[in-house]
């Protein structure tokens, strides 16, 4: 499957494919993400610059990933390795309920790195909720370190935060 850069043409179906997997979080008992994150203008924006690909079955989102350079300000709290270079950031990762398990999230996270290497990043960087199991574990299994924690407000548990070194740095 190929994953392509999403459009502001695709903002309903976008928004959709991300209320679905928050009330599926929900019901796993993860709360991770709610009705305020990830919200309307934060996927407006990632639309609007272009930094949201997303892989489609039967023209139907399945899986999306945002790759920017957008760092919290928590992140300077951390001993990054990549302190000098330039790091690439992975936000809303995310595949539908009904098509997790078959490989997308690794082939989301693998463009990743793909487009860090092309685009010149020397590093990716990311938070992950740390009761997301199964988050955390596709992370650590693809090799990225992690970092430390951060916390954010209303959130009942912190987010690891991990990295990995691209290319020859």
């Amino acid at each position: 499957m190929v994953i392509q850069e999403m459009g502001l043409k695709e903002l309903k179906e976008v928004l959709q494919f991300y209320r679905e997997i928050s009330s599926d979080l929900r019901k796993k008992r993860i709360h991770q993400w709610d009705r305020y994150y990830p919200n309307r203008f934060i996927i407006k924006e990632d639309l609007k610059k272009g930094n949201l690909y997303g892989i489609l079955s039967d023209k139907k989102l399945i899986g999306a990933v945002v790759v920017d350079t957008n760092q919290s300000k928590k992140y300077q709290e951390l001993n990054w390795e990549d302190r000098e270079g330039n790091p690439l950031v992975i936000h809303r990762l995310a595949v539908h309920p009904l098509n997790q398990g078959k490989g997308y999230g690794k082939q989301l996270l693998q463009f990743a790195e793909e487009y860090a290497v092309i685009n010149g990043y020397t590093s990716i960087r990311l938070d992950v909720f740390s009761v997301n199991d199964g988050a955390v574990k596709m992370y650590e299994q693809a090799g990225y370190q992690e970092r430390g924690n951060v916390r954010y407000p209303f959130r009942s548990a912190p987010y690891k935060c991990y990295e990995k070194m691209i290319g020859g740095v």
